[in-house]
């Protein structure tokens, strides 16, 4: 299974239109078929960082499916849809991505995923984004699947998050050496003290994540995104 990851940067005052545009095309287009299905439609949290910013991701069956839903966009049913998106956007970009072999979430069951457009509550997921240092790719994984997964496994009052899905970008992205790590936010509430506070010495002195990662990457980005309120999963 492939997972298609857009970031659309939004006109402000599309941003409503978008949203249900996402809803009642293509959410809808791609119920329509057994090749793919929307997943997750979030914003960034206001305040965070820039304004307007949603972020979309696809499940996809397999290679030969993702070729049909390109061909669909580019000269299909489609078609109509993405140009009337892109008068809602400044911009998008997309990549591919592949849930690495040690992931809680490597498949999605699409009967599972509700496309009827109903409003659920939101959820808030936190995404990080890193980027190895060369050549150290299966150091960074390796690194992530001993150290960072069982760490959030072990609740304490620090705990602020869920391991969802681990990614790496597939063959032909932007950039190759990139992981996300896919996480859902279990206590918001305990969000003030990590803004408001440094880490206290024990969370980043050696043998924690934060000290170790840097032996495989000290470059690496983390979003705030919330689910929108029709986002099929939360």
């Amino acid at each position: 299974m492939l997972f298609l990851h857009e970031v659309h940067r939004l006109v402000g005052a599309r941003e409503d239109d978008f949203e249900s545009h996402v809803r009642e095309g293509w959410m809808a287009a791609l119920a329509k078929s057994d090749d793919a299905r929307l997943a997750w439609h979030l914003k960034l949290a206001h305040g965070t960082n820039r304004a307007y910013f949603h972020v979309t991701i696809t499940a996809l069956r397999d290679g030969a499916a993702y070729e049909r839903l390109a061909r669909r966009v580019s000269d299909g049913d489609l078609r109509v849809w993405a140009a009337d998106a892109d008068r809602m956007r400044h911009e998008v970009t997309g990549k591919l991505l592949l849930a690495v072999p040690w992931s809680p979430l490597t498949e999605l069951d699409f009967d599972a995923i509700p496309v009827d457009g109903a409003e659920r509550e939101p959820a808030l997921f936190m995404e990080d984004s890193a980027w190895p240092y060369e050549a150290k790719l299966d150091d960074y994984l390796d690194a992530a699947r001993t150290h960072y997964a069982p760490s959030l496994e072990q609740r304490s009052e620090r705990s602020l998050l869920e391991l969802v899905a681990v990614f790496q970008a597939a063959l032909g992205a932007p950039r190759r050496r990139e992981v996300v790590l896919w996480q859902r936010v279990l206590f918001p509430d305990r969000l003030p003290g990590l803004f408001m506070h440094d880490l206290p010495a024990h969370v980043k002195g050696p043998g924690t994540w934060m000290h170790d990662a840097l032996q495989v990457r000290d470059d690496w980005e983390s979003r705030l995104l919330r689910t929108c309120k029709t986002s099929p999963l939360q």
